[in-house]
Order: structure tokens, then C-alpha cells, then sequence
């Protein structure tokens, strides 16, 4: 039997979360291929969406607290990430040896200035760099302006649950919700097309 063909949906490049977020609460939901399908269930659409990354969006019932994360960033300023709370959070890793990670950097830069006035913020850990100056190289090349917690050693990603990120898999993605909970994971590198969709679905819940 043949199946229905798909219809897709593009989220304009510049578009706000709030235009994301409709089409996710208005029954969008992506497939493996990054394509938005219409789904009829749409409150299976609330607890849970799929991106191109390969991205669920957890029930909020289920999602695991972050651990904590501070210190000093790549510039010696102090960060926290519970002083995120409140804000969804877009926690990045990557190191500056990393191919991939040099394909995302622009997207994200993009992406954490678009959605600020969303309340969004990103935050970087930076891992496996030995040479803080090479990792400050980066961050000048791709114009960030989202701090970055140095994590030479790795030390930090092994706060987290394996299954949801893993310390060899560079870059990663974690999207924590306003309360502290850790709501999507995606491994590889990502585009702003993959993660704006996840960001407006998380970020229109409540606090």
C-alpha cells in the first residue's frame, strides 16, 4: 500500500520562535529526513517532536535535572549555569580541533542572537583543548558571544548521563528547559533549521 505523500513546512531562516512554535503546536512535527509532516495527533506533537538531528523533545515528566556547571570562562569571567534558570538553554560542546564544530559556530552565534529577546541563552563547554589561546581563536573566528566553560580534561561531560551525552561525541547539543531539566539532546553538528524548532517547542512552555 502506498503511503500519503508528506507536504513540508519551512520555517523562514529569520523567523521568531513564536512563528516555530506555532507550526509545532499547530501539529508540526519533523521526520528523520528534517522534513515537517503534518500530524494529526496533535498532543502527541506536545510532549514529543523529532528533528533532522534526530532530536525527541522529552515529556517534561520525564526529564533528568542538569548537573551543575561553573567556574571561570575562556576570558576568566565567572559562570553558572544555574544562574541560567529561568531561561532556556542551549549548552553547546565543542573543542576548536573539531570539523564539525567549525560547521555549526556560525549557526549557533546566529541563532543565540535571534532568540535572546526569547529568553534564550547559550552556553559553551569547551573540551579537550589544552591550549586555552587555541580555543580563544575560535571563539574570535566564529564572532561568538556566548560564554564558554573551559574543560580540558573532559571533567565536565562526565557530569552528565551517558545516554544523553556522550563524553567522545563532539559537538553535542543539550537544550534545558527554565526549570533546570535537561528537555532534548542532539549529537553531531547542528544547523539553526534543526534547533529552532526544538527551541520554540521548549520555549513556550511554562516556567
Amino acid at each position: 500500500m502506498r503511503r500519503p505523500a508528506r507536504s513540508s513546512v519551512a520555517v523562514p531562516a529569520g523567523a521568531g520562535l513564536a512563528v516555530a512554535a506555532t507550526l509545532v503546536l499547530a501539529g508540526i512535527a519533523t521526520d528523520d529526513r528534517g522534513a515537517a509532516a503534518p500530524d494529526g495527533r496533535a498532543g502527541a506533537v506536545r510532549t514529543a517532536i523529532r528533528t533532522a538531528a534526530g532530536a525527541t523533545v522529552a515529556d517534561p515528566t520525564a526529564r533528568p535535572d542538569a548537573p551543575e556547571l561553573t567556574g571561570e570562562d575562556l576570558d576568566g569571567k565567572p559562570v553558572s549555569l544555574a544562574e541560567l534558570r529561568g531561561s532556556v538553554v542551549v549548552l553547546n560542546v565543542w573543542g576548536s580541533w573539531c570539523g564539525p564544530c567549525r560547521a555549526e559556530a556560525d549557526d549557533l552565534e546566529r541563532l543565540s542572537r535571534q532568540t535572546r529577546a526569547d529568553g534564550v541563552r547559550f552556553l559553551g563547554i569547551n573540551t579537550r583543548d589544552r591550549d586555552p589561546e587555541a580555543a580563544r581563536s575560535f571563539v574570535r573566528a566564529h564572532h561568538l558571544s556566548f560564554p564558554s566553560l573551559p574543560d580540558p580534561t573532559g571533567e565536565l561531560l562526565l557530569r552528565f548521563p551517558p545516554a544523553l551525552l556522550n563524553p567522545q561525541a563532539v559537538p553535542s547539543t543539550l537544550v534545558i528547559d527554565r526549570r533546570g531539566r535537561i528537555a532534548a539532546g542532539i549529537g553531531g553538528a547542528v544547523t539553526e533549521e534543526q534547533l529552532r524548532p526544538v527551541l520554540a517547542h521548549v520555549a513556550q512552555e511554562g516556567p
